[in-house]
């Protein structure tokens, strides 16, 4: 069961489509707790690099993190990129990958969020 709860809540944070509505987050937030609780982690296990925060149903990658420090700081894509030595195609995957994670749908609510998570100063 917790390993259906984790696919629900990941595929959810991710937005990805269900046949029906998905649960609402209050009712995945409590059945994760009390898995939780029992000893019975749900959530993925973080990768190197990458930071779990309550609230967050996948944590965001090292890398992410640095992406989002820079769109904090008012870095465009293409600054972003320069930055960190990558495409810009490359830049605008973390951007998509940190927003469907926070869920959120643009880049000043990812900064919003990421600060009320204690993500960013």
């Amino acid at each position: 069961m917790a390993a259906l709860l984790r696919k629900l809540a990941v595929a959810a944070a991710k937005g990805h489509g269900l046949a029906t509505a998905p649960p609402p987050a209050p009712y995945l937030e409590r059945l994760v707790g009390a898995f939780q609780q029992a000893g019975l982690p749900v959530l993925p296990r973080p990768r190197g690099g990458a930071v779990v925060v309550a609230g967050m149903i996948e944590p965001l990658s090292a890398r992410e993190l640095e992406v989002l420090g820079l769109l904090a700081a008012g870095e465009t894509n293409r600054g972003i990129a320069e930055e960190l030595v990558v495409t810009q195609e490359t830049v605008k995957s973390h951007v998509a990958h940190i927003l469907g994670k926070l869920g959120v749908a643009n880049r000043t609510q990812a900064v919003a969020r990421a600060r009320e998570l204690g993500l960013l100063p």
